[in-house]
């Protein structure tokens, strides 16, 4: 499939989904933040001057999915249904990880927008706490799974079909968020992901 943002004449422009059918629309994205463990401790303990910082960067999260079409210059304005940002402190590995999930109902698909509020609520991190730890990595930011139109489900890490089944597909075996961490930044996805 080539590229569908050129024209026959290799111009940009803006796919025309005046066609599609409205369906509802789902997409997943993930990332994290490694940072200085007395960093992450600031955060844990509130002891950041400039307030709650995984409470800013989760508005800053919903703020920006919201604003994906402003940003990313091809995108169409997309009225949101659900806009769910969650972030994880985890010690172990000195982190932050986001997840986003992102849904609405209509002609094209949200992954943009769940991609882009992954990267906005890291980046209010960064910016919250570059005074004390200028050496954080944005890491892992991918997509992890969207549904809705056309194309059906996709899922990272699976095949698109079970047992020659088109209509079925393997599914996350559970939220990452929910005892099953895996390694946020790693070449491995977040979740473990197994048939269904």
């Amino acid at each position: 499939m080539p590229f569908t943002h050129f024209d026959e004449k290799g111009a940009a422009h803006m796919v025309d989904v005046g066609d599609k059918a409205v369906t509802k629309r789902r997409a997943v994205a993930e990332g994290s933040i490694r940072m200085e463990p007395p960093t992450l401790a600031m955060i844990l303990g509130g002891e950041h001057r400039k307030g709650d910082v995984l409470g800013i960067a989760r508005i800053a999260g919903i703020m920006g999915a919201k604003r994906t079409a402003d940003l990313v210059p091809l995108c169409h304005p997309l009225s949101l249904t659900r806009v769910a940002v969650e972030l994880e402190p985890r010690a172990e590995s000195s982190r932050v990880y986001c997840s986003v999930t992102v849904e609405t109902s209509g002609p094209t698909g949200v992954e943009m927008e769940a991609l882009c509020a992954v990267q906005i609520s890291l980046l209010t991190i960064y910016d919250m706490c570059k005074a004390v730890d200028r050496g954080m990595s944005i890491e892992g930011v991918r997509l992890l799974e969207k549904e809705g139109g056309q194309s059906g489900r996709w899922v990272r890490g699976v095949a698109p079909a079970v047992n020659g089944d088109p209509d079925a597909v393997d599914s996350p075996a559970g939220n990452p968020l929910a005892g099953n961490p895996g390694q946020a930044g790693s070449d491995e996805p977040v979740a473990s992901w197994k048939k269904q």
